[in-house]
């Protein structure tokens, strides 16, 4: 079920969003709205191919609205007082019911859920930076999203086109938050952010141990960098080849960075 590609570079991209499958024990119960499943990182896979060589990447085809592979397994909120969608979520990024009425997952859909899909994701994300580590001496985990650049449920005003999470520095080495800063700050005509609003997701924040050489980073980009964002959510060659061109310098710089 899940998608690996081997590299033998450090970096390891994860793809958590970018799947459409929604299993059809799942999607019997949403309504249209759940089915039209717009809350997905349209295209990221897309976006981020064939950027570096010799990469490792990671990759759930299954939707968010199933389960969402970068919350907190035990259904934690990442962003306590502030809207969010969750585990399994029950509403979109507009706040707006995703279940036919009385049909949300109990508590033993959600334990189903997490044991069929969060597990072998993380499963084998974890192997991956583990087998890369193991050549290396450290690992960096580049975790890729996107979203709509104005949801009002989520965030005040437009997002910046490049949001970038840490955890408040918590999750990698200075050196790499400040490189890839130093990009996206760099890019004419974008606009950019250190944990902002997005501050990294789980995952990050799971993986990202300095300390223990496992250094993780998450970059959401607003979708407009590369795509309409409006279904039927065309990808659009012209402006996302502008956008490549800054992601590929982030992910051969990350690649070729070094612990001092």
């Amino acid at each position: 079920m899940i998608e690996i590609t081997q590299g033998d570079s450090p970096l390891v991209l994860g793809l958590p969003h970018t799947g459409t499958d929604i299993p059809a024990i799942c999607r019997d119960h949403l309504n249209d709205r759940g089915r039209a499943i717009a809350d997905t990182d349209w295209h990221i896979d897309t976006l981020y191919a064939g950027l570096v060589d010799n990469v490792t990447s990671v990759r759930t085809p299954i939707h968010r609205y199933a389960i969402d592979v970068n919350r907190d397994p035990s259904g934690v909120s990442l962003y306590p007082g502030q809207n969010t969608t969750g585990l399994c979520p029950l509403t979109d990024f507009d706040g707006l019911p995703l279940y036919l009425d009385g049909q949300h997952p109990d508590a033993a859909e959600i334990d189903r859920r997490r044991a069929a899909y969060h597990v072998p994701y993380h499963t084998a994300l974890a192997a991956e930076l583990a087998r890369v580590k193991a050549i290396h001496g450290f690992a960096v985990l580049y975790d890729c999203h996107s979203i709509r650049s104005h949801i009002p449920f989520l965030f005040d005003g437009t997002l910046p086109d490049f949001s970038i999470g840490t955890n408040q520095g918590t999750t990698c080495a200075p050196q790499i938050a400040k490189k890839t800063l130093d990009i996206c700050e760099k890019a004419k005509g974008y606009t950019v952010t250190l944990n902002g609003r997005f501050k990294g997701g789980w995952t990050t924040r799971h993986y990202g141990r300095p300390a223990q050489n496992l250094h993780a980073i998450q970059m959401e980009l607003a979708q407009s960098t590369y795509m309409i964002e409006r279904a039927p959510w065309t990808y659009v060659d012209e402006i996302a080849d502008q956008t490549r061109r800054h992601l590929q310098n982030i992910l051969e710089t990350l690649s070729d960075w070094r612990p001092s």
